[in-house]
């Protein structure tokens, strides 16, 4: 499946292009105090590390500023400073050298400081984020509509917008985020069809894992199904780092971003396992994480379905008789004993990163896929076919012969 992308304005964060037709980006936050330059720039390079492509820093003070001014320079990704209340901190994040500027409509009222702002950072050639937060809705706007419902959050970033565009700025990005999830996707829809800016995708305050992470996916994956959404953050209650991996991670499986780090699929695991799945799966993900492989791992609990199920992976492994049983797309190459399973499965993955599919399948045991297919009849005679696959067939064929 393709996903037809909404057609949106191109802008640059930095060296980084957002909107068009470039990939999308993944952002998040550091949580340090901005002045402490050293713990923030420590964060930001783990963000980096995490897979955040833009790193967003609190401009909150005039040490904080003066912050930005030594962590941009040294900072291995663009930094955009988030800026409240006080619009004399984004000029002095403009002078700072910052890539960007996130602003909350919500709490910089005054029209003059608005456009004040985006005339320094239209001479400054850095995009301005209108950042619409429900949390923090205008109060004009609360007074109006009662409640911070999509269509108040989509007017907020129109009257902000409309600002910037007075003075001739066009370099906008915008975010019209919500707690509640469908109120969130409702406000980005009715967005996408007002204007050609580029969107930046967040549920707000999500909250910790794992109830947060599947909110976040819930409303980021919904709308970037529909082409709508060309950045993204996972506002997570958690370590920052986190929410860099998790918005990767769902790019990556979108297939919106190429992959770049590990892709582990495993069984659920059942009464035919013949490992603990859960710890074998643990230990295999924290070894080849730490190998840094772009590549596709299975781990299967038993040989009788395992590598015929995981066949698309690029390499896996699955349990049998005491012994674990390594394949490379779906074929037997090697058979280990258990306690070798993850040690085997993480030395197979490095050779077949150097020297690809074709040579390691080339240089395997001719002995291992009939080893893993007697296994297989003889698990299937001990623990009956789960599938009942003999059974099903002769009575599909009986109604097909009919």
């Amino acid at each position: 499946m393709t996903i037809k992308r909404r057609p949106s304005r191109l802008l640059h964060v930095g060296d980084v292009p957002v909107g068009g037709d470039s990939p999308i980006t993944v952002q998040s936050m550091t949580t340090t105090k901005t002045a402490d330059v050293d713990a923030t720039l420590a964060q930001v390079y783990s963000l980096a590390g995490g897979g955040a492509d833009i790193v967003r820093i609190t401009c909150n003070d005039v040490a904080a500023a003066q912050g930005l001014a030594e962590i941009v320079p040294r900072s291995p990704v663009p930094i955009i400073a988030d800026i409240h209340f006080q619009y004399r901190l984004a000029l002095a994040a403009i002078e700072a050298g910052v890539a960007g500027l996130r602003l909350n409509p919500g709490n910089i009222r005054k029209e003059e400081h608005i456009k004040a702002v985006a005339r320094a950072a239209g001479e400054a050639g850095i995009p301005i984020r209108v950042g619409v937060n429900a949390g923090s809705l205008d109060k004009d706007l609360l007074e109006k509509y009662g409640a911070p419902v999509p269509p108040a959050l989509v007017d907020s970033a129109l009257k902000e917008i409309a600002y910037l565009e007075d003075v001739g700025f066009y370099d906008i990005k915008i975010s019209v985020k919500h707690s509640d999830v469908p109120s969130m996707v409702e406000s980005y829809r009715l967005l996408a069809d007002r204007v050609e800016y580029p969107l930046h995708l967040g549920v707000t305050e999500a909250g910790p894992p794992p109830g947060g992470l599947i909110k976040s996916v819930a409303g980021i994956s919904t709308l970037l199904f529909e082409g709508i959404g060309d950045t993204i953050r996972f506002s997570l209650t958690a370590d920052p780092v986190e929410e860099a991996k998790a918005g990767r991670k769902l790019l990556e499986i979108l297939g919106l971003r190429e992959r770049k780090g590990l892709d582990l699929i495993a069984c659920p695991s059942c009464g035919r396992a013949e490992v603990d799945v859960i710890e074998v799966v643990k230990e295999a993900e924290a070894a080849l994480e730490a190998e840094g492989l772009p590549i596709q791992v299975a781990v299967m609990g038993c040989v009788v379905n395992g590598p015929g199920e995981a066949r698309e992976a690029d390499i896996g492994i699955a349990a049998g008789r005491k012994k674990g049983h390594l394949f490379i797309k779906g074929q037997v190459v090697r058979v280990v004993q258990e306690h070798e399973m993850v040690e085997a499965l993480v030395d197979e993955a490095r050779k077949l990163a150097e020297q690809g599919v074709e040579a390691r399948l080339a240089a395997a045991d001719v002995t291992a896929a009939d080893l893993a297919e007697e296994e297989a009849i003889e698990l299937r005679g001990l623990q009956g076919d789960a599938n009942l696959a003999a059974t099903r067939r002769a009575a599909v064929a009986e109604v097909a012969g009919e």
